[in-house]
């Protein structure tokens, strides 16, 4: 099965580009697509919705569209799911 993973980040965070390196690095060895939405952009474009629900949490990793973790990438729990 084909997962998605989405990173929500924001200009000038510094732990959203630590965490955009280590899901490209996975991305790259486990296979799964990587997408990066800057949330402040989106709510630049009229769609205020994940600054709203995740801005105060950034970075936020979405697993096929639901929120998997925060502030960090969980390695260990995210390897699992992708398995599972």
């Amino acid at each position: 099965m084909e997962h998605a993973v989405t990173l929500l980040t924001r200009a000038g965070c510094t732990l959203c580009a630590q965490a955009g390196l280590q899901l490209a690095v996975l991305a790259d060895e486990l296979g799964f697509d990587l997408a990066t939405t800057d949330v402040d952009a989106a709510a630049d474009a009229g769609d205020g919705t994940l600054r709203a629900e995740y801005g105060d949490r950034l970075p936020v990793v979405l697993l096929d569209g639901r929120e998997h973790s925060y502030w960090e990438v969980d390695e260990q729990r995210l390897r699992a799911d992708l398995a599972g």
